[in-house]
């Protein structure tokens, strides 16, 4: 059967999970830093959560740019806070009179800064702004939000604790497995039915990857570029190997780690690293590459409807990688750094996602399947053996209607309960 988005279920509004992190970073902070890739969101959610009482002033406007450029002190002068200060990337000098003003009359949540590319902004805040400012990372939509179930957001102790046990209360979304990998999580294309979703991934491509990682990587050659993306989307969920990567797009592999450490920078890609802690084994010790929306890089591998995601050979890369990337966006959204890992011994034994958090650790394998046997919990039961764990030993997220068990200890869950 063909997809057809207007089938789908689009949510109107959105409730972003990392709207109450900032509220909370807004009372002891006197700058908020907002990063992410394009289109996720930030100036939407700064401005419909702000906008009553911050003044919103975007630097993408070339005449109010080249006054904060020229004026910087009269342009904070006329501006002054509490203000949205968009896209502030394009104006990186002001951090340094900002602090300045915030040195001057330190009052907290003052300062709302959202911006698109990490790399420079993060060095003027590295250089001005260390101690005054919280920086967060907002990346395109998780499940929950998409389906509109944000606001039950809980704790992160409280979801995992609640998935391993077997009694998350996630309810079903309204859209199936093959709309979530087609469409990505991007704001847009959930919130308006009417856009084309090939349409939309072609012109973020062109206008946003294209312009933006090669001005920051200054390349001069977009046929190697656009051949590279397109490698590395096939490469999703999968070991990253930089000699191999160079030689099929045609550039060093020196030039091929500069080129995904800006994708990652720029919030397009997640650099998945190994478990390293030693249970006897040999163990891999390269990172695996995940796209951050499956709507791209379904794209960039020329898979553009239902039938050759479900049935095709990367259905299993892709759902990984959907799972892998809201794990992911469940902690930057939160403010904390992703505690994510996969663990893989060089004999073949393997556990997809390991997530260590707060003293304990989670094993997730993933499995596309929709008939999960216990030949599926092979991996986890040998992690178990050899971690000595004596509590849950794992969950299987999988193509389910419902959870099961699979093992002892050891539960299938459907896909949505991530």
């Amino acid at each position: 059967m063909t997809f057809n988005p207007q089938q789908v279920i689009f949510v109107r509004m959105f409730t972003r999970v990392i709207e109450q992190t900032i509220r909370r970073a807004c009372r002891t902070f006197p700058a908020v830093l907002v990063t992410g890739p394009r289109q996720s969101g930030k100036t939407t959610l700064l401005r419909m959560g702000w906008g009553a009482t911050h003044r919103l002033l975007s630097l993408e406007n070339p005449d109010l740019r080249a006054r904060a450029l020229s004026d910087p002190v009269g342009f904070l002068r006329d501006n002054p806070p509490p203000v949205i200060l968009d896209e502030i990337q394009y104006a990186p000098e002001l951090l340094a009179y900002i602090k300045t003003r915030i040195d001057a009359k330190r009052r907290p949540g003052q300062w709302l800064l959202p911006g698109s590319q990490h790399c420079p902004i993060m060095q003027g805040v590295g250089q001005s702004l260390a101690g005054r400012v919280a920086v967060l990372t907002l990346l395109p939509c998780s499940l929950d939000e998409i389906g509109g179930h944000s606001k039950k957001a809980g704790s992160i102790k409280y979801l995992l604790e609640s998935i391993f046990n077997g009694n998350c209360c996630a309810p079903r979304p309204d859209f199936g497995l093959d709309a979530w990998l087609l469409r990505g999580a991007y704001p847009e294309l959930w919130a308006n039915a009417a856009v084309d979703r090939d349409l939309w991934c072609a012109s973020y491509i062109q206008t946003y990857l294209e312009r933006d990682v090669r001005q920051l990587l200054n390349i001069g050659d977009l046929n190697s570029f656009a051949r590279f993306l397109r490698l590395l989307a096939a490469r999703t969920g999968q070991l990253l190997n930089y000699s191999d990567l160079g030689r099929d797009a045609g550039v060093s592999a020196p030039t091929a780690r500069k080129w995904a450490s800006v994708l990652e920078a720029s919030g397009q890609i997640y650099l998945l690293p190994p478990y390293f802690k030693n249970f006897g084994k040999r163990l891999i010790k390269s990172s695996k590459i995940y796209f951050l929306d499956t709507g791209l890089a379904t794209f960039l591998t020329g898979l553009h409807s239902r039938e050759p995601i479900m049935r095709g050979p990367f259905i299993g890369s892709l759902l990984e990688t959907a799972i892998v990337s809201s794990w992911v966006k469940t902690f930057y959204h939160r403010g904390l750094p992703p505690p994510l890992y996969f663990w893989r011994s060089r004999d073949g034994l393997e556990i997809d996602l390991v997530i260590e958090y707060d003293g304990r650790l989670y094993p997730i394998e993933i499995k596309a399947t929709a008939t999960v046997t216990p030949h599926h919990a092979a991996g986890l039961r040998k992690w178990n053996e050899l971690t000595g764990a004596n509590e849950t030993a794992g969950i299987i997220m999988a193509n389910i209607d419902g959870p099961m068990s699979v093992a002892p200890g050891i539960r299938a869950v459907p896909w949505w309960w991530v």
